[in-house]
């Protein structure tokens, strides 16, 4: 087909961004996303020649790389300063005094999305920034030859004006880390995250060689053995999934990491990217041997910056030993990995947005069937878990599949990753074995802060259900939440006390969705805008209907949303909303 583009030429600086991305590979249509984060991380916003060059480079059509281009919210086609700071203002940065620094922001460099008077720096409020335990949080890029990009949290209102300055930002500080983190987390704050040698003297690559020693068949037999259940939200059996990628007959076979963990309240799969990259790897690797797969992708959320840093850092130290490559470990398996990072998209974690944003296509997702392990991305069989998932395998293996099983409940097997944020105490995240009672997890995080009164609690982020504080007792099993008609979801705890506005949590919940929503499906892209305008009208009771009739269409909107879009965001936009409902949540504010 005839390609046209405009008479827009890139300068000198934005040709050797794409070049630097591209290297020598043309019509590589996939490295349309790291290319224009390569124009905007120098330049600071992607104009139409740096487009124009870039699609020539690739042979794409400009119409399709601006689509893609302005589908992602961390990415500009119109100028802007080079210094962004994202200042979060989701659940549980709000609980947290996100107000204080977003004023701060504002009074230092005037409204949200417009230039400072020195015109270097612009601020956004951003959705969840995934650094829930440590709120309020700010996320700072600065483009340019050497580009920046940091996250500062907790931020006072004083720190964030003072980073968009220029100031040095804080050390980094290690998480909370509780419960009884014998496995998943015994690492983190323990070993240099930056070492290969001491993760090895730790036990690491053992489970590896365990897997090499059992072949892929017994791998296989092991996970499954284990009932480890995915711990995404979806909580399909990991074992099922992985045997049907091994046993498809396509190939080449491919396996990708998903870690775009988006969902407000949820910090797990950071910490574990950050503090122990090099167990994700392994873990990612094991994966691959027993899938038959060659190739694989790590998805990394874009507002974590230190996890694709640590990430990077883990797969060039492994590729230098022969742990990635063509022979690993010396034993004839070839297999390499490539990161990828997001730009600003809660969808892409849906596994089939994200492999869209891999092939350098609009982060939308995907009818189904056909499955992932039938035709995944690139159109292959594919594998695809998130990184709490993928890292329970070394355990799998190490242990045995039944051991690991024995923990927990039958239905809920082996330790869990609890990220508890809000008015508690000591947030942070928190190791524990399924069947642990929501009450004992909020008291291993310090009770309610301030000897104040826990009002309600979120249980699984933005896409989960609101629980009273009766709820206590409730075991933390996927099938001891199914029960109560709530969800353990990606395991975000997100609780409030009776100082929170949760009318305005609803409404920030409601805001965020319809920001989010991809807009590819009626349902969700209408169903998402209606929510947030009837919750609106009930929360300030200004409806011409009444209270009834705005409740009355929330339940219809959200069986809609539910039975009739495309993937989990919209099926799952209303569930806060509705039970937020049957607890009466919207009837004040803060109480006093």
């Amino acid at each position: 087909m005839d390609i046209h583009y405009t008479a827009a030429v890139a300068t000198p600086i934005e040709r050797a961004a794409v070049d630097a991305a591209l290297g020598a590979r043309e019509n590589a249509r996939d490295l349309l996303l790291p290319a224009l984060h390569a124009i905007q991380d120098r330049v600071g916003w992607i104009g139409e020649g740096a487009l124009n060059y870039l699609c020539q480079r690739l042979c794409i059509p400009p119409a399709e790389a601006y689509g893609v281009a302005t589908f992602y919210a961390h990415l500009s086609t119109t100028r802007q300063p080079p210094v962004v700071v994202r200042a979060c203002d989701d659940i549980a940065c709000l609980a947290n005094g996100a107000d204080a620094v977003c004023a701060e922001l504002e009074r230092a460099f005037g409204a949200p999305g417009t230039p400072s008077a020195n015109g270097r720096v612009t601020w956004r409020r951003s959705p969840c920034l995934g650094l829930c335990d440590r709120a309020p949080a700010v996320l700072l890029t600065q483009a340019g030859e050497l580009p920046e990009r940091y996250a500062l949290a907790p931020a006072t209102p004083q720190d964030a004006v003072a980073a968009a300055r220029g100031a040095v930002p804080q050390r980094e500080s290690l998480p909370h880390i509780g419960g009884v983190p014998s496995r998943l987390l015994r690492r983190v704050g323990r070993v240099d995250p930056e070492s290969l040698d001491d993760y090895r003297a730790s036990g690491g690559y053992l489970a590896l060689r365990r897997a090499i020693e059992l072949g892929a068949e017994g791998v296989l037999r092991e996970i499954s053995a284990s009932n480890l259940l995915g711990r995404g939200g979806a909580a399909f059996p990991t074992g099922r999934k992985m045997e049907a990628v091994a046993h498809a007959a396509a190939r080449p076979h491919y396996v990708a990491c998903n870690a775009d963990e988006s969902e407000p309240g949820t910090f797990k799969d950071r910490v574990l990217l950050e503090h122990d990259p090099f167990a994700v790897l392994e873990a990612l690797t094991i994966a691959a041997y027993a899938t038959g797969c060659e190739r694989g992708y790590i998805y990394v959320r874009g507002e974590y910056p230190l996890a694709l840093r640590r990430m990077q850092n883990a797969a060039d130290r492994a590729r230098e030993r022969g742990l990635l490559g063509g022979n690993v470990m010396g034993k004839g398996f070839r297999f390499d990995i490539e990161l990828r990072r997001g730009a600003g998209a809660y969808i892409c974690g849906e596994e089939t947005a994200l492999f869209n944003s891999i092939e350098g296509k609009r982060g939308e997702p995907r009818n189904k069937p056909p499955f992932p392990a039938q035709a995944g991305l690139f159109g292959k069989p594919t594998l695809v878990n998130n990184v709490e998932t993928l890292a329970c395998l070394p355990h799998v293996l190490l242990e045995g599949g039944d051991v690991f099983a024995a923990t927990g409940t039958p239905g809920s097997s082996g330790p869990k990753l609890f990220c508890v944020s809000g008015t508690v105490e000591r947030p942070g995240l928190y190791e524990m074995p399924f069947g642990t009672t929501l009450g004992e997890l909020v008291a291993a995080a310090g009770g309610m802060r301030g000897g104040h009164k826990a009002r309600a609690i979120l249980l699984g982020g933005a896409a989960g259900s609101f629980v009273d504080p009766e709820a206590l007792d409730l075991p933390l099993t996927f099938e001891g939440a199914r029960a109560a008609g709530a969800t353990i979801g990606s395991g975000a705890v997100v609780v409030f006390d009776e100082t929170i506005d949760l009318v305005r949590i609803l409404r920030r919940i409601a805001e965020f969705f319809r920001e989010e929503s991809c807009g590819q499906c009626v349902p969700c892209r209408v169903g998402t805008v209606r929510q947030e305008e009837a919750l609106a009208r009930l929360a300030s009771g200004s409806g011409t209907n009444g209270c009834a009739a705005d409740a009355a269409l929330l339940d219809e909107i959200a069986r809609a949303m539910r039975d009739a879009s495309i993937c989990g965001l919209g099926q799952t936009a209303a569930n806060a909303i509705q039970s937020a409902l049957t607890l009466h949540l919207l009837a004040n504010g803060p109480n006093p």
